[in-house]
Protein backbone atom coordinates (compact mmCIF):
# COMPACT_ATOMS: atom_id res chain seq x y z
CA UNK A 1 0.00 0.00 0.00
CA UNK A 2 1.56 3.70 -1.00
CA UNK A 3 0.40 5.44 2.40
CA UNK A 4 0.66 9.41 2.52
CA UNK A 5 0.92 11.99 5.76
CA UNK A 6 1.09 15.45 5.00
CA UNK A 7 0.96 17.90 7.69
CA UNK A 8 2.13 21.54 8.02
CA UNK A 9 2.00 23.48 11.04
CA UNK A 10 0.91 27.14 10.91
CA UNK A 11 1.78 29.62 13.65
CA UNK A 12 -0.16 33.10 13.82
CA UNK A 13 -1.06 34.99 17.11
CA UNK A 14 1.46 32.95 19.38
CA UNK A 15 -0.14 30.01 18.86
CA UNK A 16 0.80 26.92 16.75
CA UNK A 17 -2.14 25.15 14.81
CA UNK A 18 -2.45 22.47 12.21
CA UNK A 19 -2.55 24.49 8.46
CA UNK A 20 -2.91 22.03 6.80
CA UNK A 21 -3.76 18.11 6.41
CA UNK A 22 -4.04 15.26 4.30
CA UNK A 23 -3.91 11.92 5.05
CA UNK A 24 -4.89 7.83 3.33
CA UNK A 25 -5.44 4.90 4.32
CA UNK A 26 -4.00 3.93 6.96
CA UNK A 27 -3.42 7.10 8.82
CA UNK A 28 -5.44 9.31 10.42
CA UNK A 29 -3.92 12.04 12.90
CA UNK A 30 -6.10 13.40 15.69
CA UNK A 31 -5.29 16.38 18.25
CA UNK A 32 -3.80 15.35 21.67
CA UNK A 33 -3.14 19.13 22.93
CA UNK A 34 -6.25 20.37 24.49
CA UNK A 35 -5.29 19.77 28.41
CA UNK A 36 -2.10 22.12 26.93
CA UNK A 37 -1.97 26.07 28.07
CA UNK A 38 1.71 26.20 26.10
CA UNK A 39 0.26 27.07 23.06
CA UNK A 40 2.33 24.71 20.77
CA UNK A 41 0.94 21.53 18.86
CA UNK A 42 0.30 18.37 19.62
CA UNK A 43 -0.43 16.07 17.24
CA UNK A 44 -0.92 12.02 17.43
CA UNK A 45 -0.43 10.12 14.34
CA UNK A 46 -3.14 6.48 14.05
CA UNK A 47 -2.87 3.90 11.83
CA UNK A 48 -6.26 1.27 11.18
CA UNK A 49 -3.74 -1.03 10.00
CA UNK A 50 -2.18 -3.83 12.08
CA UNK A 51 1.30 -2.82 11.14
CA UNK A 52 3.27 -2.45 8.50
CA UNK A 53 3.04 -5.54 5.54
CA UNK A 54 5.49 -6.29 2.71
CA UNK A 55 5.13 -4.09 -0.14
CA UNK A 56 3.87 -0.89 2.10
CA UNK A 57 5.42 2.36 1.20
CA UNK A 58 4.99 5.39 3.72
CA UNK A 59 5.39 8.60 2.83
CA UNK A 60 5.22 11.30 5.69
CA UNK A 61 5.91 14.87 5.18
CA UNK A 62 5.86 17.50 7.98
CA UNK A 63 6.76 21.26 7.39
CA UNK A 64 6.87 23.97 10.06
CA UNK A 65 6.13 27.65 9.43
CA UNK A 66 8.20 30.20 11.19
CA UNK A 67 7.31 30.34 14.78
CA UNK A 68 5.77 26.68 14.63
CA UNK A 69 6.38 24.18 17.34
CA UNK A 70 4.90 20.69 16.97
CA UNK A 71 4.97 17.68 18.84
CA UNK A 72 4.27 14.25 17.05
CA UNK A 73 2.86 11.05 18.89
CA UNK A 74 2.60 7.83 17.89
CA UNK A 75 -0.62 5.46 19.00
CA UNK A 76 1.29 2.22 19.77
CA UNK A 77 3.96 -0.13 19.40
CA UNK A 78 4.95 -0.06 15.83
CA UNK A 79 4.69 -4.19 14.00
CA UNK A 80 7.04 -4.91 11.21
CA UNK A 81 5.28 -8.08 9.50
CA UNK A 82 5.91 -11.14 7.51
CA UNK A 83 7.70 -10.05 4.41
CA UNK A 84 8.65 -11.69 0.83
CA UNK A 85 10.19 -8.35 -0.66
CA UNK A 86 10.71 -5.42 2.18
CA UNK A 87 8.71 -2.34 3.49
CA UNK A 88 9.77 0.97 3.13
CA UNK A 89 9.30 4.39 5.49
CA UNK A 90 10.17 7.88 3.99
CA UNK A 91 10.11 10.87 6.68
CA UNK A 92 10.58 14.49 5.31
CA UNK A 93 10.61 17.39 7.87
CA UNK A 94 11.41 21.15 6.67
CA UNK A 95 11.59 23.49 9.70
CA UNK A 96 11.47 26.91 9.07
CA UNK A 97 13.40 29.83 11.20
CA UNK A 98 12.12 29.65 15.02
CA UNK A 99 10.50 26.91 15.24
CA UNK A 100 10.29 23.66 17.27
CA UNK A 101 9.99 19.47 16.17
CA UNK A 102 9.84 16.78 18.53
CA UNK A 103 8.90 13.25 17.51
CA UNK A 104 9.33 10.19 20.28
CA UNK A 105 7.48 7.22 18.80
CA UNK A 106 6.68 4.25 20.36
CA UNK A 107 9.19 1.15 19.90
CA UNK A 108 9.26 -0.89 16.69
CA UNK A 109 9.21 -4.86 16.60
CA UNK A 110 10.02 -6.37 13.62
CA UNK A 111 8.53 -9.96 13.92
CA UNK A 112 10.34 -12.75 11.58
CA UNK A 113 11.35 -12.11 8.15
CA UNK A 114 10.33 -8.69 8.12
CA UNK A 115 12.62 -6.09 5.86
CA UNK A 116 11.91 -2.73 6.63
CA UNK A 117 14.01 0.22 5.43
CA UNK A 118 13.32 3.89 6.98
CA UNK A 119 14.78 6.82 5.69
CA UNK A 120 14.52 10.89 7.58
CA UNK A 121 16.07 13.76 5.38
CA UNK A 122 15.40 16.75 8.00
CA UNK A 123 15.52 20.36 7.24
CA UNK A 124 16.36 22.93 10.47
CA UNK A 125 16.31 26.72 10.15
CA UNK A 126 17.64 28.95 12.13
CA UNK A 127 17.06 29.38 16.23
CA UNK A 128 15.36 25.73 16.13
CA UNK A 129 15.81 22.43 17.88
CA UNK A 130 14.41 18.78 16.62
CA UNK A 131 13.89 16.10 19.21
CA UNK A 132 13.69 12.49 17.20
CA UNK A 133 14.08 8.86 18.55
CA UNK A 134 14.04 5.51 18.08
CA UNK A 135 14.10 2.14 19.47
CA UNK A 136 14.08 -1.43 17.86
CA UNK A 137 13.10 -4.13 19.74
CA UNK A 138 14.57 -7.47 19.48
CA UNK A 139 10.85 -8.77 18.15
CA UNK A 140 7.76 -11.26 19.86
CA UNK A 141 10.74 -12.17 22.30
CA UNK A 142 7.54 -14.08 24.09
CA UNK A 143 7.01 -16.23 20.56
CA UNK A 144 10.40 -16.80 20.78
CA UNK A 145 11.27 -14.28 17.75
CA UNK A 146 14.77 -13.01 19.20
CA UNK A 147 16.32 -11.32 16.33
CA UNK A 148 14.28 -13.07 13.37
CA UNK A 149 13.98 -10.00 11.04
CA UNK A 150 15.82 -10.16 8.21
CA UNK A 151 16.91 -6.83 7.70
CA UNK A 152 15.78 -3.36 9.21
CA UNK A 153 18.28 -0.18 8.44
CA UNK A 154 16.89 3.63 9.78
CA UNK A 155 19.28 6.32 8.31
CA UNK A 156 18.57 9.84 9.64
CA UNK A 157 20.10 12.89 8.18
CA UNK A 158 19.86 16.22 9.04
CA UNK A 159 20.88 19.59 7.25
CA UNK A 160 21.21 23.47 8.28
CA UNK A 161 21.87 25.80 5.52
CA UNK A 162 21.88 23.16 3.09
CA UNK A 163 24.82 21.42 5.11
CA UNK A 164 24.58 17.41 6.75
CA UNK A 165 25.29 18.04 9.91
CA UNK A 166 23.99 15.25 11.50
CA UNK A 167 23.91 11.49 9.73
CA UNK A 168 22.96 8.00 12.25
CA UNK A 169 22.43 5.12 10.02
CA UNK A 170 21.17 1.98 12.47
CA UNK A 171 21.65 -1.39 10.04
CA UNK A 172 20.42 -4.85 12.20
CA UNK A 173 20.93 -7.66 9.45
CA UNK A 174 21.14 -11.20 11.83
CA UNK A 175 22.40 -13.18 9.28
CA UNK A 176 25.47 -10.95 8.20
CA UNK A 177 26.42 -9.14 11.56
CA UNK A 178 25.82 -11.44 14.73
CA UNK A 179 23.44 -9.74 17.07
CA UNK A 180 24.96 -11.10 20.03
CA UNK A 181 28.77 -10.64 19.23
CA UNK A 182 31.07 -7.92 20.87
CA UNK A 183 30.94 -4.14 20.00
CA UNK A 184 27.09 -4.93 18.65
CA UNK A 185 24.48 -5.10 20.97
CA UNK A 186 25.75 -8.40 23.04
CA UNK A 187 23.15 -9.75 25.97
CA UNK A 188 20.96 -7.14 25.30
CA UNK A 189 17.40 -7.30 23.22
CA UNK A 190 16.62 -3.70 22.56
CA UNK A 191 18.31 -0.44 21.59
CA UNK A 192 17.65 2.84 21.48
CA UNK A 193 18.66 6.10 19.47
CA UNK A 194 17.52 9.48 20.51
CA UNK A 195 19.03 12.44 18.64
CA UNK A 196 18.59 16.35 20.07
CA UNK A 197 19.71 19.16 17.67
CA UNK A 198 20.08 22.95 17.87
CA UNK A 199 20.46 25.89 16.24
CA UNK A 200 19.65 28.33 19.39
CA UNK A 201 22.42 30.39 20.69
CA UNK A 202 21.95 29.97 24.13
CA UNK A 203 22.25 25.99 24.77
CA UNK A 204 23.70 24.81 28.11
CA UNK A 205 24.43 21.30 26.24
CA UNK A 206 27.10 20.09 28.85
CA UNK A 207 23.53 21.17 31.57
CA UNK A 208 21.17 19.17 29.53
CA UNK A 209 23.85 16.01 29.05
CA UNK A 210 24.49 16.25 32.95
CA UNK A 211 20.67 16.30 34.16
CA UNK A 212 20.19 13.24 31.59
CA UNK A 213 23.20 11.24 32.53
CA UNK A 214 21.69 11.73 35.79
CA UNK A 215 18.67 10.32 35.00
CA UNK A 216 19.69 7.72 33.42
CA UNK A 217 21.57 6.56 36.38
CA UNK A 218 18.02 5.74 38.19
CA UNK A 219 18.04 2.80 35.64
CA UNK A 220 21.43 1.81 35.59
CA UNK A 221 20.25 -1.86 36.75
CA UNK A 222 18.03 -2.20 33.79
CA UNK A 223 20.11 0.08 31.18
CA UNK A 224 23.14 0.71 29.69
CA UNK A 225 23.04 4.54 28.65
CA UNK A 226 25.38 6.87 27.23
CA UNK A 227 25.44 10.35 25.74
CA UNK A 228 27.76 11.57 22.99
CA UNK A 229 28.13 15.75 22.65
CA UNK A 230 28.60 17.31 19.27
CA UNK A 231 30.70 20.03 18.19
CA UNK A 232 27.38 22.33 17.69
CA UNK A 233 24.58 22.94 20.04
CA UNK A 234 23.26 19.24 20.13
CA UNK A 235 23.99 15.46 21.63
CA UNK A 236 22.82 11.81 20.91
CA UNK A 237 21.53 9.23 23.51
CA UNK A 238 22.33 5.35 22.89
CA UNK A 239 20.42 3.14 25.26
CA UNK A 240 20.78 -0.95 25.61
CA UNK A 241 18.64 -2.47 27.62
CA UNK A 242 15.77 -5.50 27.55
CA UNK A 243 12.71 -3.82 27.73
CA UNK A 244 10.98 -1.25 25.46
CA UNK A 245 8.68 0.26 28.12
CA UNK A 246 11.33 1.69 30.16
CA UNK A 247 13.32 2.80 27.39
CA UNK A 248 10.19 4.58 25.83
CA UNK A 249 9.39 6.33 29.00
CA UNK A 250 13.03 7.67 29.75
CA UNK A 251 13.22 8.80 26.52
CA UNK A 252 9.85 10.86 27.04
CA UNK A 253 11.40 11.88 29.95
CA UNK A 254 14.33 13.22 27.34
CA UNK A 255 11.29 14.94 25.50
CA UNK A 256 10.03 16.78 28.44
CA UNK A 257 13.49 18.04 29.58
CA UNK A 258 14.18 19.39 26.34
CA UNK A 259 11.13 20.53 25.09
CA UNK A 260 10.60 23.16 27.53
CA UNK A 261 13.70 25.01 26.66
CA UNK A 262 12.88 28.29 24.92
Amino acid sequence: MDSRLHIIAGFKGGESYVKDLYVSLPFRVVSVGQRKTDKKLYQMVMSSSPGILDGDHYHLEVALEKGASLQLQSQSYQRLFNMKDKAVQELHVKMEDNTSFAYVPHPVVPHEDSNFQSKASIQVGKNSQIIISEIITCGRKHYGEVFKLKRFQNLMEIYHNHKLVIKDNVVIQPELIPISCIGNLEQYTHQGTLIFYSTKDQVDKNGLIEEITEAAAEHREDMEVGVSAMEDNGFVVRALGHGGELMYNFFLHIQEILWSLE
